[in-house]
């Protein structure tokens, strides 16, 4: 009977032991590596929206386990904490290997070597620990205590499994909600964007000005009349000069947009719209008209959608210009919101997809865009992820040259933007929650949304080329284009970045 307890209590306190030196070796871990901990956890899809308190909780919670455990008074207690953060922890990985292929592990020091796998089993093992010291425990408990009765103990043990998977259960469901529809500056890396090449176009004034089934169609600031083609891959290059039938405005911000068998040569400013073939790139004059106009896109053949000014007060506004036989121009005064001015305040970029024939105006100084249909009628306004409600701009009035100016820098949000079917991508220019700063002096982020639920997807990167950066670019299918310096690179995105895509 002696031989028995003596090695009951040397069983008991093995288990003691190993769960104290895992517990204090994990949390010691934890703090020491702190901020790459609460990154981590920050990537997590369980605990993205709770990282930064989750990141706290932990660590003291296995301190304070282990401090149980060390007492002989508290021992029993200590064992249960020990066994629900395992179970926790169990959760976890299994949802993870359920339902998430790219969640990092964020358990700190020699445990971060393992895999999930390995981690499943390494959790069950400690499970069972807990389990049977709990039990062993329990048959030397006085009878009086209400621990040493059988069903006491099962309920005990019902209690704390079901307790610690709806705690992990609540989380999931709490953060998925946050992250998407709610997100409060926490950005999910769920795949990778890799490159595949780039091409040295010499100069950095070009942009996209369309795309066909296989080729790439770009304009020139600086050469205004050239038209570069290049295959998809990059490694095809002809160049074509536009002949416009007119050469007697005075161009101010001439632009070609290309929709195959159709190109268009605009200036708002002017305002001049010529359409040709691309069989022979000769423009026509199309439209000559008196509105101006800027940030324009083709929704088809004879229709653009662009911002102007308005006639009675100056203030941005949009607008869709019809340019067939019988000229129609139309205006939605109420889908740019004023904050300040009416004007810087509601600067941004304006997108048209013709797959899902969605309107889509991203802010450049505050977190909000505009999603509307092809008539301009609001379908509703999205948010960023990021925390900038209100445009932080300073703007005066030069009296001397009757202009508006900023008078300090402006704080900009949503740098360059891109749509493709379904998804909005953005280039932010703000550092989110728990990401590294090393990694804005090498890259530019890029953030995606569903147009169609209204939700945030996840981010990717897209590294700088000799300290150069993403300056502009876009999207085809599955593979990213930007611009960066003199060089168009060419990215080709992870399904897992994709898989959104309407279908």
């Amino acid at each position: 009977m002696k031989f028995n307890l003596r090695y009951k209590y040397i069983f008991i306190e093995v288990i003691s032991f190993l769960y104290v030196v895992l517990f204090v070796y994990a949390a010691v871990s934890k703090l020491l590596d702190f901020e790459n901990f609460r990154v981590q956890l920050g990537q997590s899809p369980l605990l993205s929206a709770f990282a930064g308190v989750i990141a706290w909780i932990v660590p003291a919670l296995e301190l304070f386990i282990a401090l149980l455990i060390v007492s002989k008074r508290w021992k029993i207690i200590g064992l249960f904490g020990a066994l629900g953060l395992m179970i926790m922890f169990t959760a976890y990985i299994f949802i993870i290997l359920n339902y998430s292929s790219f969640v990092p592990c964020s358990c700190g020091g020699i445990l971060e070597k393992l895999g999930w796998t390995e981690h499943l089993f390494f959790n069950l093992v400690f499970i069972m620990l807990a389990a049977a010291g709990i039990l062993l425990l329990a048959v030397g408990v006085p009878k009086v205590h209400l621990i040493s009765k059988p069903a006491a103990l099962a309920s005990a043990f019902l209690l704390t499994v079901l307790f610690s998977i709806g705690i992990v259960a609540l989380l999931f469901m709490l953060s998925e909600d946050i992250i998407h529809h709610r997100n409060n500056f926490v950005r999910r890396f769920p795949g990778n964007a890799v490159k595949v090449n780039d091409i040295d176009l010499k100069f950095s004034s070009y942009y996209f000005a369309g795309a066909s089934k296989d080729k790439i169609y770009l304009g020139s600031h600086t050469a205004p009349l050239l038209v570069t083609m290049l295959d998809t891959a990059l490694q095809n290059k002809n160049e074509f000069k536009i002949h416009p039938n007119r050469t007697d405005f005075l161009f101010q911000s001439v632009q070609i947009r290309v929709s195959p068998p159709n190109f268009y040569l605009i200036d708002g400013y002017v305002p001049v719209i010529f359409k040709g073939n691309i069989n022979n790139w000769k423009g026509f004059v199309k439209w000559n008209g008196s509105t101006t106009f800027s940030h324009y896109q083709l929704m088809d053949s004879l229709t653009l959608a662009f911002r102007s000014n308005s006639n009675i007060n100056g203030e941005s506004v949009l607008g869709s210009l019809h340019f067939g036989s019988k000229p129609k121009t139309r205006f939605n005064t109420s889908l740019l919101q004023k904050q300040i001015d009416g004007i810087f305040d509601v600067d941004g970029t304006l997108h048209y997809d013709q797959d899902i024939q969605k309107l889509v105006y991203i802010y450049l100084y505050r977190n909000e865009f505009i999603v509307a249909d092809s008539t301009l009628n609001l379908i509703y306004r999205g948010k960023t992820i990021d925390t900038i409600s209100k445009a932080q701009i300073k703007v005066t009035t030069v009296a001397s040259q009757q202009e508006m100016k900023f008078s300090a820098p402006p704080v900009i949000v949503n740098k360059t933007s891109a749509v493709y079917k379904n998804l909005l991508f953005v280039n932010s220019a703000l550092l989110g929650k728990y990401e590294p700063t090393e990694m804005w002096k090498d890259a530019s982020v890029i953030d995606i949304y569903d147009l169609n639920t209204n939700s945030y997807q996840g981010s990717f990167y897209i590294y700088h080329i000799k300290n150069e950066k993403l300056k502009n670019f876009f999207i085809l299918n599955d593979n990213f284009y930007g611009f960066i310096g003199p060089y168009l690179v060419h990215y080709k995105l992870s399904r897992k970045l994709t898989n959104s895509y309407q279908k």
